[in-house]
């Protein structure tokens, strides 16, 4: 007799009642949620509003200022990691793009690893980048090498390390003195992590307290930046 559908209680073995079919509609939205919040895009997700909605980081910068900041934004937080992901999957050094285990995510970590602390040892080093943009890189390169170390022991949440950064992130940028009011970008990044969060559950993708790990070291990436920044 196999054991698969049953569990034991202080009774016996008893049959373990059967799991709910996620409907496929709300599976299918969750999906598109997953890959719209991916880690990589959220980064970018913030930059263009710190650059193009609420400049108040980059008063005085040109045009052509702006467009640098997000190209080179773009080729380190989206463009290389995807590639080096897509890399890995042709050479048949992970077995899918999705990366469901956690053996399949070290050198994903490990690669991404790479170009966040270069975009942050980049801005660190030119002159006039703002001092939050360089608190925002060293919180990604953070976080990320917090979330390495954890993947050894949890399949940690790169959704959730990523939106807990960015909320962190525009919470402390909602405390400085001269910051215009952000708290509507705060909530609308507070409930897409909600939504993220129940996306990633919906698709049995991480358990709960997976995400909310995931969410706590982002934020612990922040702190930790602002301190050391």
């Amino acid at each position: 007799m196999s054991t698969a559908n049953y569990f034991v209680t202080p009774e016996g073995l008893q049959e373990a009642p059967p799991q709910p079919t996620p409907n496929p509609l709300l599976k299918a939205v969750a999906m598109v949620v997953s890959y719209l919040m991916h880690p990589i895009f959220i980064p970018m997700y913030v930059l263009t509003l710190l650059l193009f909605v609420e400049p108040f980081l980059f008063l005085g910068a040109t045009p052509r200022e702006k467009a640098l900041t997000f190209g080179r934004a773009f080729v380190n937080y989206t463009f290389f990691p995807l590639i080096s992901i897509l890399l890995l999957r042709g050479l048949k050094l992970i077995p899918s793009i999705h990366l469901k285990e956690r053996k399949d995510r070290i050198i994903p970590f490990i690669i991404s690893n790479i170009w966040y602390f270069w975009i942050w040892f980049v801005w660190r080093g030119l002159n006039g980048v703002p001092e939050y943009l360089i608190v925002f890189a060293l919180s990604i390169f953070l976080a990320s090498s917090i979330g390495l170390l954890a993947n050894i022991y949890i399949k940690i949440s790169m959704h959730g390390i990523a939106l807990g950064t960015a909320v962190t992130y525009l919470l402390l940028l909602t405390l400085l003195p001269d910051a215009p009011n952000l708290t509507r970008y705060l909530a609308i990044a507070i409930l897409a992590a909600g939504i993220t969060g129940t996306a990633r559950l919906l698709l049995g993708a991480h358990t709960p307290k997976e995400y909310y790990i995931g969410l706590a070291v982002g934020a612990l990436a922040v702190l930790m930046a602002d301190f050391i920044v």
